[in-house]
């Protein structure tokens, strides 16, 4: 019987209110199954897929310790918890071929240690960019419809008015949550008459 081999295991959420624990059954669950040891566990819990490397230490930490040659074998529950930009996927796949090691992404059931994997990782790379693109060109159709149907985008601009009654009770005093609040204002408008004040003085 052949050397176990030497696997990261990969885990990512895009908010903080998602857990990462079922990902991690998963592959733990797979790692048994096909005699792995599991030598490491990375994790981004809030970090979205678009950001790079240098914004998530989870993903960061795993290509050192893949760049120091410590797995054989990388697994990740799915290929859009590595990224969602082809450009970083293949960057990713790049980095882990040139060190020999192997990725497994268990929802597609894909190894890439094998030329066929490999292939198939490229492929869904495509696909994920093609539908991000798809995703913003509905989501630029919908503010350009919203426009032209008279729609104000944005945030509501604050009359007059009322931004005269903010620096009253403000200069009266009286804190920003509580202006806001009498007001019917933001917390984050009232800060920023607050800030114009203070610049003004």
């Amino acid at each position: 019987m052949g050397k176990a081999k030497r696997v990261a295991i990969y885990l990512r959420v895009s908010t903080t209110g998602q857990t990462v624990e079922n990902q991690k059954r998963e592959l733990e669950e797979a790692g048994e199954r096909h005699g792995w040891e599991v030598v490491r566990l990375f994790k981004d819990a809030g970090y979205s897929g678009a950001k790079g490397r240098d914004q998530r230490p989870g993903l960061d930490a795993l290509l050192q310790g893949v760049a120091r040659k410590e797995f054989d074998l990388v697994a990740a529950w799915s290929v859009d918890r590595l990224g969602r930009s082809l450009q970083d996927l293949l960057g990713t796949l790049g980095e882990l071929h040139a060190k020999g090691v192997g990725l497994y992404l268990h929802q597609q059931g894909l190894d890439t240690s094998t030329p066929a994997g490999k292939a198939m990782f490229q492929m869904m790379g495509v696909f994920a960019e093609f539908e991000r693109a798809m995703v913003r060109e509905r989501v630029m159709a919908g503010l350009k419809r919203a426009k032209a149907n008279g729609t104000t985008l944005g945030r509501p601009r604050i009359g007059e008015a009322a931004k005269t009654a903010a620096r009253k009770a403000l200069r009266s005093g009286k804190g920003i949550i509580k202006v806001a609040k009498e007001l019917g204002l933001g917390v984050g408008t009232v800060h920023r008459i607050k800030l114009e004040m203070n610049e003004a003085a």
